[in-house]
């Protein structure tokens, strides 16, 4: 499979309702190509669903990028900021979705052409991305879920999180 075919796949199984199966690499699949997908597949949802907030994530609301009172994440992308800063939860996500491009970008970390060689550290980068973009995830959650609750996201945008809004809302 290609990555459109990949697409495709990740699409019908999420449709599906059972993330489980959704995430499974497909039979004699790549496992990198399956994790490129799905890496460029979860940065757009997040950017997707961050973009929604924005109105309400400013620096303002949100001078320091946390999820709840326990943990605070900080910046730094080991190039321009070697050393971890405190910014706002917005400039976080930001520097994030910006340093997520470029890393999609180079064709040293995700080729584009078929055939070439995926990175020996693409586990980790890969690793590293999710990690960040889970991050944006707790911080909507801890702090925004309010607007979320509301309605203004459509049910459509929440469904990747289905499974997991559902196991932690109390029914009333």
């Amino acid at each position: 499979m290609q990555g459109a075919q990949l697409k495709k796949h990740i699409d019908a199984t999420l449709g599906s309702g059972n993330l489980r199966e959704a995430v499974r690499l497909p039979p004699g699949e790549d496992l990198h190509e399956w994790l490129a997908v799905n890496t460029v597949d979860f940065f757009n949802q997040v950017n997707l669903l961050y973009g929604t907030l924005t109105e309400f994530c400013t620096p303002e609301n949100c001078p320091t990028m946390t999820a709840g009172p326990k943990y605070e994440y900080r910046w730094a992308d080991g190039v321009q900021i070697k050393k971890p800063i405190e910014v706002s939860a917005p400039k976080y996500v930001e520097y994030l979705m910006d340093w997520i491009e470029s890393q999609l970008d180079d064709e040293s970390i995700f080729p584009q052409k078929l055939g070439v060689a995926f990175p020996s550290n693409f586990n980790e980068v890969v690793k590293t991305i999710f990690k960040r973009l889970f991050r944006v995830y707790a911080h909507i959650y801890h702090s925004h879920f309010q607007k979320i609750e509301f309605g203004l996201i459509d049910k459509k945008e929440l469904a990747p999180l289905q499974e997991l809004i559902e196991s932690i809302i109390v029914p009333c």
